[in-house]
Order: C-alpha cells, then sequence, then structure tokens
C-alpha cells in the first residue's frame, strides 16, 4: 500500500477573498447579459444561462443557508470526500437551481450573494461545522468546495456566452489542487507524477514508486485545461491530440481515471 498523503490545509481568510473575488468576476461577466444571451443553452445538459447563473448564486448563498442552521456533532466528510459524494445529489441540486432561476433576476441573485456572504461568512470561525448535502463539513472545507464550483462554472459561464470570465488566482488555484488531489485519493499511488503548474503536483496510480530523478509516468497540464479533464468537461484523447495536455510513459494515461467530479 502507497502511503496515504498527507491532507493538503487552505488558508480560511484566503479562501473566503477567492469566494468573493471569484463571484465578482461573474457578476461582471454576467451583468450585460440581455433576454437572449440569459436564455441561451449551457454546456450542461438542459441548464439555460439563466439556470447556470442561480446555480453560481447558490453556491454562495449555501454557505450562509448553512450557518443558519444548527451545527451537527461532529465532522463527517473532507475536501476530497466532496468532490466524491456530491454527484449522487444532482437531482436535488438542479431542482433547487431551477427553481431559484425561475423567480430572480439573475443580477440580482449574485448581488444578494455577495452582499449576504460578506455578511455572514466573514465572521464565523474557520472549524464550525455545517449538515451540508453530502454530510458534516468543516466550513474551512465548505469554502474551499465554494472555489471548486465557482471556477468550473465560471468557466462554463464564459463556454456557453462567449464572455470571458476572469479566474481569480486563489480560487483557481484551490480549485486545482482539489481536483488534483481527488484523483491522488480515487487512484492512490506513486506510479505516475500528474504536474499542473504552478499550482499542484500530486502522484497516482499503483505501480513502482519514483523516489528521485526525472519520474518514469509523467502527465502535465495547465489548471484550467485540467479542470476540464478532472470535471468531465474535456476529454483525454481531445486534450491529447489539441497539445494542452503531455503524457509520457506506459502507466500515464489517466483516462480509465476522470473526471473525478461527475
Amino acid at each position: 500500500m502507497p502511503p496515504r498523503a498527507r491532507a493538503r490545509s487552505y488558508d480560511p481568510a484566503k479562501t473566503r477573498t477567492a469566494v468573493i473575488a471569484q463571484l465578482r468576476q461573474v457578476r461582471k461577466a454576467a451583468e450585460g447579459l440581455d433576454g437572449t444571451a440569459l436564455d441561451a443553452p449551457s454546456r450542461l445538459g438542459e441548464w439555460t444561462v439563466r439556470e447556470l447563473i442561480a446555480h453560481l448564486a447558490m453556491a454562495v448563498t449555501s454557505v450562509v443557508r448553512l450557518l443558519e442552521r444548527p451545527a451537527p456533532p461532529a465532522r463527517e466528510v473532507t475536501t476530497t470526500g466532496w468532490v466524491t459524494a456530491v454527484a449522487a445529489h444532482s437531482g436535488a441540486i438542479e431542482g433547487d437551481t431551477r427553481a431559484l432561476a425561475a423567480g430572480a433576476d439573475p443580477a440580482e441573485l449574485l448581488e444578494r450573494a455577495e452582499a449576504r456572504f460578506a455578511e455572514t461568512a466573514s465572521a464565523a470561525p474557520a472549524d464550525r461545522l455545517l449538515a451540508t448535502r453530502v454530510g458534516a463539513m468543516r466550513l474551512d472545507d465548505y469554502l474551499v468546495t465554494r472555489c471548486v464550483e465557482l471556477v468550473v462554472h465560471a468557466d462554463d459561464l464564459t463556454a456557453a456566452t462567449g464572455v470571458p470570465v476572469r479566474h481569480d488566482r486563489q480560487a483557481l488555484a484551490t480549485a486545482t489542487r482539489v481536483l488534483a488531489d481527488a484523483l491522488a485519493a480515487k487512484a492512490p499511488g506513486g506510479s505516475v507524477e500528474v504536474r499542473v503548474p504552478p499550482f499542484a503536483v500530486v502522484q497516482c496510480v499503483e505501480g513502482p514508486r519514483h523516489t528521485r530523478g526525472t519520474p518514469p509516468n509523467v502527465v502535465e497540464t495547465d489548471p484550467l485545461t485540467w479542470i476540464r479533464l478532472a470535471t468531465g468537461r474535456l476529454v483525454w484523447a481531445e486534450a491529447l491530440e489539441s497539445a494542452r495536455l503531455t503524457a509520457s510513459g506506459d502507466r500515464a494515461d489517466l483516462s480509465a481515471q476522470l473526471p473525478v467530479l461527475g
């Protein structure tokens, strides 16, 4: 058995700042969208752009709603556990998103989300437990998952509208690292080194463990390409063919391990 990697830690203050910064970039991109653009399709099944924006707002306001509820007795889920578990709740998430999108203006949803988050989440202790859909999580861990949601869906918004949504560097780094760690947890081992400069390096896949020198199996890509691969927005073969991904070594094909977040 390979040694278990030590859990990565995130600075709660930086994470909170990153959530606000990424949400503001979404607001900036969304503010000029007219009704035709809002009703256009996204790459997320049957969701329109309007519903995608509602989901982005909901990702942030969920922090406020959870803080208003009683704290559960014990922690049950970490950030990598959230990546594994959240897909099982997609039906409920989709229902809540559609209901929210049907009842409010998208710009107002984003504005209200930022205001409520700034007012409520900034003062809450990082170790406060929240009763999330996937189980009890610490607030600081849940905020890390909000960075993942915001970064992934900001990219979806860009794809749907053609309006570039800038990624906050801290939010992008956090999302990259969470999804890289989720891969390492899904396929534990040390035979393949996955590099996503400048934010993450992890080892994964059972087999001979690399200890020094140049690893025999290396996968390298940029943060956005990695996030798209890890979430199923991009397939392995397409990334290789377009040279957005390099993979060397007979164990370096990770297509069977992706995506890690459905």
